[in-house]
């Protein structure tokens, strides 16, 4: 930890992109680290957001955004969504002066446009390049030793002796602490405080603000709490509106989860697609997701006891922080986090693939099903082989506890406390 700051995985990702693109957008949830991550890249800054700089900010904006574009460089432009027209300014900079490097912008929200302004706004392609960021990762946070990289098991290592000492009892402790940067340094016994925050203001207030439409605070926690049921499942819409069916209909649902995938409240996870595989026999819809798992637990008003005492909660919420850490470890290889479901049944909870072509599958197991898991990952890696001849680099059961092991089909073992970059 230097100067108080705790190092991301995407850091050096991130001076990478900025190094290859004239300026760099990195978006995610509000409290992930976007504005401090961006603020260690830049030179200087300018903070919409800031009260006491806000009314001249949107006077410049308004007027010449050129000003607020004015200071050394690289240059953060904190949450320029407030005044998208910050974006074509940023462009037509990088196009005048030339160069990379010089901008960053954060943003915690889809900038809210009307289509006349969208169809108006220029991409940026070539001259923007784009970062997801996510909250910590049990690496990031200290909690996992980072033995097991997930680049060496793609390189074809194996040979780790480890063991995660994470209990039970800690796992759902971070699952609803999540991997929020404020509650990570915090004393623990206020730090699950900053999840149920997290959900009150996106309830109260985010949600409204995602596209400027008034929303009910009650329809909005009680649909959050109905996701939060069906996290990293492939629930439809129409089994999430019939939960709410006596507050709203399907089509305000609709709307609802439509603003909070602009604030980055809902990540969910797509459906991977084998090469060659007939389409009409995968199921395609995606698995319902937060950013953060402290958000399923948060909505559904659940306490680290009580995760304990319900084991498919738990077990759900710890596939979802099993998918945030993935996402956090392939982002150096630019590699994406995927489920696999066909009409048999075979499922895979991650399916990882490089833009190389390699890839690999994962199965969650808390507490047991180890077995099991590892007979539907052999049955994946045969049946894929047999289709497009192109075979997994790696399959593994992913685990609450214990320690790394190669079994004898050859599936891997390993602890979530053990795997990192």
């Amino acid at each position: 930890m230097e100067d108080g700051y705790m190092p991301r995985v995407i850091d050096a990702y991130l001076r990478e992109r900025l190094s290859a693109s004239g300026a760099l957008l990195i978006e995610g949830p509000k409290w992930c680290g976007k504005t401090t991550t961006g603020e260690r890249l830049c030179s200087s800054a300018v903070f919409m957001q800031d009260p006491d700089e806000r009314e001249s900010n949107m006077y410049y904006a308004s007027k010449r955004p050129s000003r607020l574009l004015e200071g050394e460089r690289p240059r953060l432009i904190d949450e320029w969504q407030v005044a998208p027209v910050l974006w074509d300014a940023v462009r037509f900079a990088v196009d005048r002066d030339g160069g990379r490097g010089l901008f960053v912008l954060t943003g915690s929200s889809v900038p809210n446009l009307g289509k006349e302004e969208e169809e108006r706004m220029h991409s940026g392609t070539g001259r923007i390049s784009r970062a997801r960021m996510h909250t910590m990762s049990l690496f990031e946070s200290g909690e996992s030793d980072g033995s097991v990289p997930v680049s060496a098991l793609f390189d074809g290592r194996t040979d780790f002796d480890c063991r995660s000492d994470l209990t039970m009892e800690r796992l759902a402790f971070l699952a609803c602490r999540g991997g929020w940067p404020a509650a990570v340094g915090m004393d623990e016994r206020y730090s699950l405080r900053t999840a149920r925050d997290y959900v009150e203001s996106v309830s109260t207030s985010d949600i409204s603000r995602a596209d400027g439409v008034m929303r009910d605070q009650y329809v909005a926690r009680a649909l959050l709490a109905s996701l939060a049921r069906n996290v990293c499942t492939m629930a439809e819409t129409t089994a999430i509106a019939e939960d709410l069916r006596s507050m709203a209909s399907r089509k305000t649902v609709t709307e609802y989860i439509a603003a909070l995938r602009k604030i980055f409240v809902c990540d969910d996870i797509p459906a991977w697609r084998p090469e060659l595989m007939s389409k009409a026999r995968l199921r395609t819809s995606s698995k319902r997701c937060f950013s953060d798992p402290s958000i399923a637990a948060a909505a559904l008003g659940a306490a680290p006891e009580a995760l304990l005492r319900d084991g498919p909660a738990f077990g759900s919420i710890f596939e979802s922080l099993c998918v945030r850490d993935m996402r956090a470890y392939l982002q150096p290889l630019d590699g994406t986090v995927m489920h696999y479901h066909d009409n048999t049944g075979l499922e895979a909870d991650m399916v990882l693939s490089l833009p190389d072509g390699r890839w690999a599958a994962m199965e969650v197991k808390l507490r047991s099903g180890e077995d099991k898991a590892a007979e539907g990952l052999l049955r994946l890696a045969r049946k894929t082989k047999t289709v497009n001849g192109d075979g997994p680099a790696f399959l593994a059961v992913v685990t609450g506890t214990g320690m790394f092991r190669e079994r004898d089909d050859g599936v891997l073992v390993v602890p979530v406390g053990c795997l990192g970059p």
